[in-house]
């Protein structure tokens, strides 16, 4: 079928609205049509780089919810009209990751990036010229439309409103599962989130929910540290100096026992001001992205090892999203978690490029691109 979506062609330019053309469900597969696709930060890493595809153009976007308009053969789980969410890592429930219990490491996340279809292999996006379109996690949900295989497709409560459901497929999920499975947070302890995005709030509410004493933020920009408070957040700060000093004021020297770095992009020569921040055999949990080709990281080995600290890198929080994606949308149906809030703006598919200087320029905490009969 003949549809639209957000393209790059190269990097560092603006995403480009392109007709192209999405193939029919294979076997395994199966067709959603869009309704809202969450704006993350990890999109912006397809243009700048530091998220390198193996080929242009790249269809963006990864955070997406929508209805199932068709099914490929041998799909049991979803049916046509089912309302459902996209998980950004495939998770088939049968490899020797999903088998340990690491669901968010299935083994099919290998070829996240490589663009073809799990199914068999080919590229199911084209250009209108036939073109191969590589989209971004074996999804691109900058599209209206969207046919992917079963595994990354998760049944959800219909009566979730879908500009707040996108945002679990990727954004809300990594943050929560930072907090509550990775960082495993218990009553009572400190904690620090350094960046308050779309990751970074989520974190925090993980963090109120398993019951933090201090919850430190640490965000430069003025409006994020305020939506901070209003979330939960005990303590703000604007940089990595002044959290440093307030830290210790508040814990009296011992520092945050887990600090969850959500900024929107790692750079290594960071990772020691964040380990600083971190008490002695506390964890600092890596959320964030830096660029895969960036291998250089400032960090005090003999002050890791005599203070006993963790160091732990995470995706997708940590968690199962078989299991945690609509265990979240329940949470928040219950109103025990604040979506709604979380949603900043929205935009059209063709104010894409809106919605990002929005992001990082600090207006956003998450933009959503809502679609509409007019962009089908």
């Amino acid at each position: 079928m003949k549809t639209k979506g957000a393209l790059i062609r190269e990097f560092n330019q603006p995403w480009s609205i392109e007709e192209i053309e999405i193939g029919d469900p294979a076997k395994h597969e199966v067709k959603v049509q869009m309704e809202a696709s969450g704006m993350c930060h990890s999109d912006h890493h397809l243009v700048t780089g530091g998220i390198p595809m193996l080929g242009f153009p790249v269809l963006g976007g990864h955070e997406g919810a929508g209805i199932v308009t068709e099914v490929g053969e041998g799909v049991e789980d979803v049916a046509v009209g089912d309302h459902v969410v996209m998980s950004f890592i495939p998770s088939c429930g049968r490899c020797p990751s999903c088998q340990a219990g690491l669901r968010n490491l299935c083994d099919l996340g290998a070829g996240l990036l490589g663009g073809v279809a799990i199914s068999d292999g080919t590229h199911r996006i084209h250009t209108a010229d036939g073109q191969p379109v590589f989209p971004m996690t074996l999804l691109g949900t900058f599209s209206p439309y969207m046919v992917v295989h079963e595994s990354s497709v998760v049944k959800i409560d219909p009566s979730i409103p879908f500009e707040v459901a996108c945002l679990v497929g990727c954004g809300v999920t990594t943050g929560w599962g930072s907090a509550t499975h990775t960082a495993q947070i218990k009553p009572g302890e400190d904690v620090a989130v350094v960046g308050v995005g779309g990751v970074g709030m989520a974190a925090l509410q993980g963090a109120v929910a398993s019951g933090a004493r201090n919850i430190f933020v640490i965000d430069p920009v003025e409006w994020k540290r305020d939506q901070a408070l209003k979330f939960g957040a005990t303590h703000v700060y604007e940089d990595i100096n002044a959290a440093l000093m307030g830290i210790a004021e508040a814990t009296a020297g011992f520092m945050a026992k887990k600090v969850i770095v959500t900024v929107g992009e790692l750079d290594g020569a960071d990772v020691e001001n964040y380990m600083m921040i971190t008490s002695k055999s506390g964890t600092c949990v890596l959320t964030a992205i830096g660029s895969m080709v960036d291998t250089n990281v400032t960090l005090n080995l003999a002050m890791m090892t005599l203070m006993q600290k963790n160091l732990q890198g995470t995706i997708f929080g940590g968690g199962n999203p078989y299991y945690d994606i609509p265990q979240l949308l329940s949470m928040y149906k219950a109103g025990k978690l604040n979506l709604d809030d979380m949603v900043t703006r929205q935009y059209r598919l063709e104010q894409i490029n809106d919605g990002y200087k929005d992001m990082l320029e600090g207006r956003n905490i998450r933009g959503v691109i809502r679609y509409t009969d007019e962009d089908r």
